[in-house]
């Protein structure tokens, strides 16, 4: 994890009230955003209660969050994009569900010679996708899902760089 990284979840583990979640919150960040998910306790249910049932009650203490918290929320967030000069967006999970309240479609530029045009092209006929801009989005999350080890020993690399990095002379 960057610095900055380290910065923004220290300052929002002593932002967010204790009683919030059952749990230290998930904290991903990028240039753009940062995203803090938290898990919230479980509803007290019957023990025969049905999956769908389950799931409709965390869905519902979710939304119940959601809106018991949004001023807290929005007060955080405002701070917090003022100091690190980046959106904050909040999700929930509860039990199997989970939701985000507010998160950013960020529009990222890239060129795409005949044949990778094509791969979106088909995945938008086949009604994978939409749009070639979604047909995108759904190929980053498929090498997401497939390479998340290897993404993660990258990152943990380029964390390394950069630490090592920092310790070097500065340029003036």
């Amino acid at each position: 994890m960057t610095d900055i990284a380290d910065q923004i979840s220290g300052w929002l583990a002593g932002r967010i009230p204790p009683d919030w979640f059952v749990e230290a919150p998930r904290i991903a960040t990028d240039r753009d955003e940062v995203l803090v998910i938290g898990r919230l306790a479980a509803p007290k249910l019957a023990n025969e209660q049905s999956e769908d049932g389950k799931h409709a009650a965390c869905a519902s203490r979710i939304d119940a969050f959601r809106e018991e918290t949004r001023e807290a929320r929005m007060r955080i967030a405002s701070d917090a994009e003022a100091l690190f000069r980046r959106k904050v967006s909040w999700g929930a999970e509860c039990g199997e569900a989970n939701k985000l309240f507010t998160h950013l479609g960020v529009p990222v530029m890239t060129r795409l010679r005949v044949q990778e045009r094509l791969v979106l092209d088909t995945l938008v006929d086949a009604g994978v996708a939409r749009t070639r801009s979604d047909a995108l989005a759904w190929c980053v999350r498929l090498v997401a899902s497939k390479e998340d080890e290897w993404l993660k020993e990258l990152r943990e690399a380029f964390t390394k760089v950069e630490s090592v990095r920092s310790k070097g002379p500065t340029l003036t």
